[in-house]
Formats: structure tokens, C-alpha cells, sequence
């Protein structure tokens, strides 16, 4: 197995991987309040990848037998002028997508991906790397815990309307 950089013939395998991780996130969110819109596999992984040549960010590739086992995509933080105010804003990295497939999991493809893509940022002068992990999720969080990563906010959410208010 080898990481590579993204290039654009294993687009619709990549697209492919995304779709695969949202049906996961909508199969635990006991909110219901995920989705998998009729577009998006076509645009979600375009977005990610806009977001990534705009932040200076990068996507990875697992690859075996030319299969793609995995991808990860992240970027550097850009701060806002505000962010200042009562933030010391150190250079950051954000993790925004992280999938391996269904048979590669528990086999070292994500920490592979974790270590290329946290490298990349140490690079490029990074002093943390962030990711957003779905609170449902229990074993993305377990996976991040073992890689060191900490929580340090939470988001917290209460349903306020009538279940007849659409």
C-alpha cells in the first residue's frame, strides 16, 4: 500500500469513498438531520478540493492494486481579523475528511493517512492539527483519542420545535 497525492483519475473513487462516509454519519445520527442530497456525490468532493487550493491544503490517497482505500483532506486554518480578539490563533491544520473503506478499516489506513497528512502540516510551520469528529461517531472518537487528539469544545443541541413543525 502506498499514500499518494490526489490527481484526478481517481476522482469518481474518491466521490465514491465521500458517499460512503455520509451514509455512515446518516446510519448513526440519532437526530436525523443528515442527508445525502441527490447532489452530492457530484459536488461534495469538488468543494472539498476548492477548499484545499484555496487554504493551502492537500487530499491523500491510499492506494492498493490501484484500489483506493482511503482519502483524507485537509488544509490550513485561515483566521478571520475578529479571531484575534480572544484567540491566540497559532498556524493550524483542519482535517475535514478522513474514510477508509468498509474492508481496510482496523488494518493502519487511516493512521497512515492521519501521519502523511500531519507531516504535511508540520511542513508548512503547523503547530496543531484540528478535526471534526461526529458525536456519534464512537469510532472515529475512539480512533482520534488513540492518536492523541483531545477534545476541547463541544456542540451541544436540543430539538425546540414540534415534531409537526416542518
Amino acid at each position: 500500500m502506498q499514500i499518494v497525492e490526489y490527481e484526478d483519475k481517481y476522482l469518481e473513487s474518491a466521490k465514491d469513498l465521500l458517499v460512503e462516509l455520509e451514509e455512515y454519519i446518516i446510519s448513526i445520527d440519532k437526530d436525523n438531520l443528515d442527508q445525502l442530497h441527490p447532489e452530492y456525490r457530484d459536488k461534495m468532493f469538488l468543494l472539498d478540493l476548492k477548499e484545499v487550493n484555496d487554504n493551502n491544503g492537500k487530499c491523500y490517497l491510499a492506494i492498493d492494486n490501484n484500489s483506493v482505500l482511503g482519502l483524507i483532506i485537509g488544509y490550513i486554518r485561515q483566521y478571520e481579523q475578529h479571531d484575534y480578539l480572544d484567540f491566540k490563533c497559532p498556524k493550524s491544520g483542519v482535517i475535514s475528511e478522513l474514510i477508509t473503506t468498509k474492508d481496510s478499516r482496523g488494518k493502519g489506513v487511516g493512521k497512515m493517512l492521519m501521519d502523511t497528512l500531519e507531516e504535511y502540516f508540520k511542513d508548512q510551520g503547523c503547530e496543531y492539527s484540528y478535526v471534526d469528529v461526529f458525536a456519534y461517531n464512537t469510532n472515529g472518537i475512539r480512533f482520534y483519542d488513540n492518536l492523541g487528539y483531545h477534545t476541547r469544545m463541544e456542540t451541544k443541541i436540543k430539538r425546540i420545535g414540534d415534531n409537526n413543525d416542518n
